[in-house]
Protein backbone atom coordinates (compact mmCIF):
# COMPACT_ATOMS: atom_id res chain seq x y z
CA UNK A 1 0.00 0.00 0.00
CA UNK A 2 2.88 2.67 0.73
CA UNK A 3 4.21 2.49 -3.08
CA UNK A 4 0.70 3.78 -3.46
CA UNK A 5 0.70 6.34 -1.29
CA UNK A 6 -0.45 10.21 -3.10
CA UNK A 7 -0.64 11.81 0.42
CA UNK A 8 1.90 11.59 3.16
CA UNK A 9 0.68 13.55 6.31
CA UNK A 10 2.14 14.01 9.50
CA UNK A 11 0.88 15.16 12.63
CA UNK A 12 2.11 15.86 16.32
CA UNK A 13 2.60 17.90 19.34
CA UNK A 14 4.57 19.62 21.77
CA UNK A 15 3.96 20.87 25.09
CA UNK A 16 7.00 22.42 25.80
CA UNK A 17 7.24 25.89 27.32
CA UNK A 18 10.42 27.15 25.62
CA UNK A 19 9.81 28.60 22.45
CA UNK A 20 12.69 26.82 20.28
CA UNK A 21 12.36 23.11 22.29
CA UNK A 22 8.68 23.41 21.22
CA UNK A 23 9.43 24.22 17.48
CA UNK A 24 12.58 21.41 17.78
CA UNK A 25 10.01 19.05 18.82
CA UNK A 26 7.34 19.84 16.25
CA UNK A 27 9.85 19.95 13.63
CA UNK A 28 11.07 16.57 14.14
CA UNK A 29 7.71 15.28 14.58
CA UNK A 30 6.16 16.34 11.12
CA UNK A 31 8.92 18.28 8.84
CA UNK A 32 9.00 16.64 5.17
CA UNK A 33 11.17 18.21 2.91
CA UNK A 34 8.67 17.99 -0.22
CA UNK A 35 5.81 19.17 1.82
CA UNK A 36 3.34 21.59 0.14
CA UNK A 37 1.70 23.05 3.09
CA UNK A 38 2.42 22.93 6.86
CA UNK A 39 -0.04 24.21 9.54
CA UNK A 40 0.33 25.12 12.91
CA UNK A 41 -1.49 26.16 16.39
CA UNK A 42 -0.25 27.39 19.47
CA UNK A 43 -0.89 28.59 22.76
CA UNK A 44 -1.13 32.33 23.12
CA UNK A 45 1.57 31.63 26.13
CA UNK A 46 4.54 31.54 24.05
CA UNK A 47 6.68 34.71 22.81
CA UNK A 48 5.34 34.94 19.33
CA UNK A 49 8.48 36.77 18.08
CA UNK A 50 10.82 33.53 19.81
CA UNK A 51 8.36 31.48 18.55
CA UNK A 52 8.23 33.09 14.66
CA UNK A 53 11.83 32.87 14.35
CA UNK A 54 12.13 29.26 15.70
CA UNK A 55 10.07 28.68 12.97
CA UNK A 56 11.31 30.18 10.25
CA UNK A 57 14.51 29.17 11.04
CA UNK A 58 13.29 25.18 11.11
CA UNK A 59 10.95 24.90 8.28
CA UNK A 60 12.96 27.69 5.96
CA UNK A 61 10.92 28.82 2.57
CA UNK A 62 8.26 25.98 2.93
CA UNK A 63 4.38 27.24 3.08
CA UNK A 64 3.94 27.51 6.57
CA UNK A 65 0.46 28.80 7.92
CA UNK A 66 -0.45 29.43 11.76
CA UNK A 67 -1.90 31.40 14.49
CA UNK A 68 -2.73 31.62 18.48
CA UNK A 69 -5.27 30.08 19.72
CA UNK A 70 -7.56 28.82 22.54
CA UNK A 71 -6.51 25.05 22.45
CA UNK A 72 -4.95 22.61 20.67
CA UNK A 73 -6.04 19.65 18.63
CA UNK A 74 -3.22 17.05 18.25
CA UNK A 75 -2.96 13.40 17.24
CA UNK A 76 -4.23 12.05 20.95
CA UNK A 77 -6.96 15.08 20.68
CA UNK A 78 -7.31 17.76 22.88
CA UNK A 79 -4.23 19.53 24.14
CA UNK A 80 -3.77 22.81 26.36
CA UNK A 81 -1.51 25.26 26.21
CA UNK A 82 0.77 23.57 23.62
CA UNK A 83 1.83 23.80 20.43
CA UNK A 84 -0.17 21.14 17.41
CA UNK A 85 1.32 20.81 13.89
CA UNK A 86 0.57 18.90 10.36
CA UNK A 87 2.33 19.00 6.65
CA UNK A 88 1.45 17.53 4.15
CA UNK A 89 2.86 16.06 1.24
CA UNK A 90 1.88 15.46 -2.36
CA UNK A 91 2.53 15.67 -6.18
CA UNK A 92 -1.12 15.61 -6.59
CA UNK A 93 -1.39 19.13 -4.73
CA UNK A 94 -0.64 22.52 -5.24
CA UNK A 95 -0.69 25.67 -3.14
CA UNK A 96 -0.65 29.34 -2.50
CA UNK A 97 -0.74 31.78 -0.01
CA UNK A 98 -1.80 35.17 0.21
CA UNK A 99 -2.03 38.07 2.70
CA UNK A 100 -4.50 40.57 3.33
CA UNK A 101 -3.09 43.21 5.89
CA UNK A 102 -4.65 46.65 7.31
CA UNK A 103 -8.05 44.33 8.23
CA UNK A 104 -9.07 47.86 9.65
CA UNK A 105 -9.47 49.58 6.49
CA UNK A 106 -10.34 46.74 3.87
CA UNK A 107 -13.18 46.56 1.68
CA UNK A 108 -14.89 43.99 0.13
CA UNK A 109 -13.26 44.58 -3.05
CA UNK A 110 -9.52 43.89 -1.59
CA UNK A 111 -10.37 40.18 -0.92
CA UNK A 112 -12.58 39.87 -4.35
CA UNK A 113 -9.25 41.03 -6.20
CA UNK A 114 -7.15 39.15 -4.08
CA UNK A 115 -8.86 35.94 -4.51
CA UNK A 116 -9.21 36.44 -8.20
CA UNK A 117 -5.42 36.78 -8.46
CA UNK A 118 -4.79 33.40 -6.71
CA UNK A 119 -7.46 31.77 -8.94
CA UNK A 120 -5.29 33.09 -12.44
CA UNK A 121 -1.92 31.90 -10.43
CA UNK A 122 -2.76 28.47 -9.37
CA UNK A 123 -5.72 27.53 -12.17
CA UNK A 124 -5.31 30.29 -15.16
CA UNK A 125 -7.15 28.19 -17.70
CA UNK A 126 -10.10 27.32 -15.42
CA UNK A 127 -9.57 23.61 -14.90
CA UNK A 128 -9.48 22.73 -11.59
CA UNK A 129 -12.51 25.20 -10.91
CA UNK A 130 -14.63 23.65 -13.16
CA UNK A 131 -13.64 20.18 -12.30
CA UNK A 132 -13.97 21.13 -8.52
CA UNK A 133 -10.49 20.17 -7.74
CA UNK A 134 -10.25 23.43 -5.44
CA UNK A 135 -10.68 24.83 -1.83
CA UNK A 136 -9.88 27.45 0.15
CA UNK A 137 -8.53 28.00 3.60
CA UNK A 138 -8.37 31.09 5.95
CA UNK A 139 -6.72 32.17 9.06
CA UNK A 140 -8.04 35.77 10.44
CA UNK A 141 -6.71 37.95 13.29
CA UNK A 142 -9.71 37.11 16.24
CA UNK A 143 -10.07 40.84 17.30
CA UNK A 144 -10.29 42.41 13.57
CA UNK A 145 -14.03 42.33 14.16
CA UNK A 146 -13.53 42.07 9.98
CA UNK A 147 -14.64 38.35 9.30
CA UNK A 148 -17.51 38.60 7.99
CA UNK A 149 -16.27 41.42 5.20
CA UNK A 150 -13.52 39.28 4.70
CA UNK A 151 -15.08 36.07 4.03
CA UNK A 152 -17.86 37.29 1.86
CA UNK A 153 -14.92 39.24 -0.43
CA UNK A 154 -13.27 35.94 -1.06
CA UNK A 155 -15.68 33.80 -1.90
CA UNK A 156 -17.18 36.23 -4.07
CA UNK A 157 -13.84 36.14 -5.79
CA UNK A 158 -13.53 32.32 -5.45
CA UNK A 159 -17.22 31.74 -7.03
CA UNK A 160 -18.20 28.52 -6.52
CA UNK A 161 -15.04 26.95 -4.89
CA UNK A 162 -15.70 26.43 -1.31
CA UNK A 163 -13.64 27.60 1.78
CA UNK A 164 -12.90 27.54 5.15
CA UNK A 165 -11.75 28.99 8.05
CA UNK A 166 -11.03 30.28 11.83
CA UNK A 167 -10.54 33.31 13.27
CA UNK A 168 -7.38 33.02 15.47
CA UNK A 169 -7.89 33.35 19.42
CA UNK A 170 -6.02 34.48 22.25
CA UNK A 171 -7.44 31.91 24.88
CA UNK A 172 -10.13 33.30 27.03
CA UNK A 173 -8.10 37.06 27.47
CA UNK A 174 -9.54 38.73 24.13
CA UNK A 175 -6.28 40.70 23.99
CA UNK A 176 -4.20 39.73 20.91
CA UNK A 177 -4.25 37.38 18.70
CA UNK A 178 -1.59 36.23 15.66
CA UNK A 179 -1.53 34.82 12.29
CA UNK A 180 1.79 33.60 11.24
CA UNK A 181 2.88 34.27 7.47
CA UNK A 182 5.42 34.43 5.59
CA UNK A 183 8.12 34.09 8.36
CA UNK A 184 6.46 35.94 11.19
CA UNK A 185 3.21 36.40 13.12
CA UNK A 186 1.02 39.44 12.86
CA UNK A 187 -1.94 41.45 13.76
CA UNK A 188 -4.79 43.23 11.63
CA UNK A 189 -4.75 40.64 8.79
CA UNK A 190 -5.95 37.92 6.89
CA UNK A 191 -3.89 34.56 5.45
CA UNK A 192 -5.49 32.81 2.62
CA UNK A 193 -4.45 29.72 1.13
CA UNK A 194 -6.06 28.41 -1.68
CA UNK A 195 -5.14 24.46 -2.72
CA UNK A 196 -5.40 23.08 -6.13
CA UNK A 197 -6.12 18.91 -5.69
CA UNK A 198 -7.05 15.74 -7.24
CA UNK A 199 -7.15 14.08 -4.20
CA UNK A 200 -10.73 13.49 -2.58
CA UNK A 201 -11.30 16.40 -0.50
CA UNK A 202 -14.61 17.59 1.24
CA UNK A 203 -15.28 21.41 3.23
CA UNK A 204 -18.15 21.00 5.46
CA UNK A 205 -19.50 22.26 9.15
CA UNK A 206 -21.31 20.66 11.91
CA UNK A 207 -22.76 22.28 14.53
CA UNK A 208 -25.04 21.24 17.58
CA UNK A 209 -28.11 23.19 17.41
CA UNK A 210 -31.43 23.62 16.17
CA UNK A 211 -33.77 26.37 16.30
CA UNK A 212 -36.43 26.80 19.31
CA UNK A 213 -39.81 29.01 18.60
CA UNK A 214 -38.45 31.61 20.90
CA UNK A 215 -37.62 34.63 19.20
CA UNK A 216 -35.36 37.88 19.52
CA UNK A 217 -35.58 41.44 17.48
CA UNK A 218 -33.02 43.06 17.40
CA UNK A 219 -34.04 46.65 18.08
CA UNK A 220 -31.15 48.02 18.18
CA UNK A 221 -27.61 47.65 17.27
CA UNK A 222 -24.12 48.36 16.13
CA UNK A 223 -23.02 46.05 13.71
CA UNK A 224 -19.31 47.62 13.59
CA UNK A 225 -18.66 47.28 16.93
CA UNK A 226 -21.14 44.00 17.26
CA UNK A 227 -22.64 45.05 19.75
CA UNK A 228 -26.75 44.65 20.52
CA UNK A 229 -28.30 47.60 22.50
CA UNK A 230 -32.00 46.54 22.36
CA UNK A 231 -33.50 42.87 22.15
CA UNK A 232 -37.55 43.67 21.29
CA UNK A 233 -37.51 47.13 22.81
CA UNK A 234 -35.61 46.59 25.99
CA UNK A 235 -32.40 46.10 27.21
CA UNK A 236 -30.55 43.89 25.56
CA UNK A 237 -29.00 41.25 28.21
CA UNK A 238 -32.08 41.56 30.26
CA UNK A 239 -34.45 40.82 27.33
CA UNK A 240 -32.14 37.87 26.28
CA UNK A 241 -32.04 36.39 29.94
CA UNK A 242 -35.93 36.80 30.46
CA UNK A 243 -36.56 35.09 27.45
CA UNK A 244 -34.38 31.89 27.38
CA UNK A 245 -35.32 31.87 31.69
CA UNK A 246 -31.83 32.89 33.13
CA UNK A 247 -30.79 35.19 36.15
CA UNK A 248 -29.90 38.09 34.26
CA UNK A 249 -27.02 38.43 37.09
CA UNK A 250 -25.62 34.84 36.42
CA UNK A 251 -25.14 35.18 32.48
CA UNK A 252 -21.52 33.76 32.00
CA UNK A 253 -19.48 32.23 29.04
CA UNK A 254 -20.46 28.94 29.99
CA UNK A 255 -24.58 30.68 29.72
CA UNK A 256 -23.84 31.65 26.47
CA UNK A 257 -22.52 28.35 24.86
CA UNK A 258 -25.58 26.64 26.47
CA UNK A 259 -27.81 29.00 24.92
CA UNK A 260 -27.00 30.71 21.70
CA UNK A 261 -28.78 31.95 19.16
CA UNK A 262 -29.30 31.37 15.33
CA UNK A 263 -30.13 33.39 11.95
CA UNK A 264 -32.15 31.61 9.17
CA UNK A 265 -30.33 32.64 5.91
CA UNK A 266 -31.05 31.18 2.90
CA UNK A 267 -32.94 28.24 4.00
CA UNK A 268 -30.25 27.34 6.77
CA UNK A 269 -29.33 28.46 10.31
CA UNK A 270 -26.41 29.90 11.58
CA UNK A 271 -25.14 30.30 15.23
CA UNK A 272 -24.61 33.92 16.51
CA UNK A 273 -22.95 33.44 19.96
CA UNK A 274 -22.08 36.07 22.80
CA UNK A 275 -19.23 37.25 23.67
CA UNK A 276 -20.24 39.19 26.87
CA UNK A 277 -22.36 41.25 28.92
CA UNK A 278 -21.59 45.16 28.87
CA UNK A 279 -21.67 47.26 32.04
CA UNK A 280 -24.46 49.05 29.81
CA UNK A 281 -26.39 45.90 29.66
CA UNK A 282 -25.87 45.96 26.02
CA UNK A 283 -24.42 42.11 24.42
CA UNK A 284 -21.37 42.35 22.62
CA UNK A 285 -21.55 39.09 19.92
CA UNK A 286 -18.44 37.21 18.18
CA UNK A 287 -20.61 38.04 14.93
CA UNK A 288 -22.01 41.17 13.51
CA UNK A 289 -25.35 41.63 14.16
CA UNK A 290 -27.96 43.74 12.15
CA UNK A 291 -30.71 45.77 13.42
CA UNK A 292 -34.42 44.19 12.33
CA UNK A 293 -32.63 40.91 12.53
CA UNK A 294 -34.79 38.24 13.97
CA UNK A 295 -33.02 35.62 15.90
CA UNK A 296 -33.96 32.38 17.27
CA UNK A 297 -32.88 30.60 20.61
CA UNK A 298 -31.28 27.72 20.22
CA UNK A 299 -31.66 24.46 21.79
CA UNK A 300 -28.46 22.20 21.75
CA UNK A 301 -28.50 18.32 20.89
CA UNK A 302 -25.45 16.04 21.63
CA UNK A 303 -22.24 17.22 20.47
CA UNK A 304 -20.53 14.06 20.42
CA UNK A 305 -23.10 12.20 18.20
CA UNK A 306 -23.31 15.53 16.16
CA UNK A 307 -19.79 15.04 15.47
CA UNK A 308 -19.41 11.81 15.10
CA UNK A 309 -22.65 11.61 12.63
CA UNK A 310 -20.63 14.53 10.62
CA UNK A 311 -17.56 12.61 10.36
CA UNK A 312 -19.56 9.75 9.29
CA UNK A 313 -21.28 11.97 6.30
CA UNK A 314 -17.12 12.52 5.64
CA UNK A 315 -16.26 8.81 5.20
CA UNK A 316 -19.33 8.34 3.34
CA UNK A 317 -18.16 11.17 0.87
CA UNK A 318 -14.92 10.68 0.59
CA UNK A 319 -13.60 7.60 2.46
CA UNK A 320 -11.33 7.72 5.48
CA UNK A 321 -9.81 11.07 5.86
CA UNK A 322 -6.16 10.86 6.14
CA UNK A 323 -6.02 14.05 7.58
CA UNK A 324 -8.85 17.26 8.80
CA UNK A 325 -7.59 20.46 9.29
CA UNK A 326 -10.02 21.68 11.94
CA UNK A 327 -11.44 25.04 13.07
CA UNK A 328 -13.44 24.64 16.53
CA UNK A 329 -15.31 27.09 18.36
CA UNK A 330 -14.23 28.40 21.90
CA UNK A 331 -17.33 27.77 22.90
CA UNK A 332 -17.69 24.65 22.11
CA UNK A 333 -14.63 23.80 24.63
CA UNK A 334 -16.42 25.48 27.47
CA UNK A 335 -19.30 23.56 26.60
CA UNK A 336 -16.95 20.65 26.70
CA UNK A 337 -15.61 21.35 30.13
CA UNK A 338 -18.80 21.92 32.06
CA UNK A 339 -20.14 18.68 30.81
CA UNK A 340 -16.26 17.20 30.83
CA UNK A 341 -15.93 15.38 28.11
CA UNK A 342 -13.63 17.27 26.60
CA UNK A 343 -11.18 13.67 26.96
CA UNK A 344 -14.59 11.78 24.46
CA UNK A 345 -14.86 14.53 22.02
CA UNK A 346 -10.68 14.62 22.33
CA UNK A 347 -11.01 10.77 21.19
CA UNK A 348 -13.53 11.46 18.23
CA UNK A 349 -11.14 13.88 17.07
CA UNK A 350 -7.62 11.44 17.16
CA UNK A 351 -9.78 8.97 15.37
CA UNK A 352 -10.72 11.39 12.26
CA UNK A 353 -6.94 12.87 12.26
CA UNK A 354 -8.10 16.24 13.09
CA UNK A 355 -5.36 19.09 13.48
CA UNK A 356 -7.08 21.86 14.51
CA UNK A 357 -7.70 25.19 17.01
CA UNK A 358 -9.80 26.40 19.34
CA UNK A 359 -11.33 30.07 17.53
CA UNK A 360 -13.34 33.33 18.24
CA UNK A 361 -15.36 31.91 15.09
CA UNK A 362 -15.28 30.12 12.22
CA UNK A 363 -15.85 31.21 8.13
CA UNK A 364 -17.66 28.67 6.14
CA UNK A 365 -17.98 29.52 2.28
CA UNK A 366 -19.33 33.44 2.53
CA UNK A 367 -20.38 33.09 5.86
CA UNK A 368 -18.64 34.06 9.40
CA UNK A 369 -20.22 31.63 12.12
CA UNK A 370 -20.46 30.63 15.67
CA UNK A 371 -20.42 27.46 17.93
CA UNK A 372 -19.37 25.78 14.99
CA UNK A 373 -16.93 23.06 13.59
CA UNK A 374 -15.40 23.24 10.29
CA UNK A 375 -13.16 22.42 7.81
CA UNK A 376 -11.81 19.96 5.53
CA UNK A 377 -11.03 16.30 4.99
CA UNK A 378 -8.61 14.91 2.59
CA UNK A 379 -8.60 11.40 2.04
CA UNK A 380 -6.06 8.77 -0.34
CA UNK A 381 -7.76 7.61 -3.89
CA UNK A 382 -9.64 4.82 -3.78
CA UNK A 383 -6.95 2.06 -5.44
CA UNK A 384 -9.35 -0.07 -7.73
CA UNK A 385 -9.37 -3.68 -7.38
CA UNK A 386 -6.76 -5.10 -9.91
Amino acid sequence: MQEHERLRVKRGVSVARDEEQAVKELHAAIHQSDAVLTVFYCSPNYDVAKLGAAFKRAFGDQVVLGCTSAGEIGPDGYVSDGLTGVSLASDDMAVISRRLDSLSSVQMNDGQQLAQAMLRSLDPEGQARAEGNLFGFMLIDGLSCKEEVVVASLYRGLGDVTLFGGSAADGTNFRKTYVYHDGEFREDCCVFALIKTTLPFIVFKTEHFVSSEQKLVVTEADPERRVVTEINGASAAREYARVVGLDFDHLTPTTFAAYPVVVRLGGSYYVRSIQKVNEDESLTFFCAIDEGIVLTVAKGVDIVENLKDAFAGVEASIGKPKVVLGCDCILRGLELDQRQIRDQVGAVMAANQVCGFGTYGEQYNAMHVNQTFTGVAIAEPAVAAE
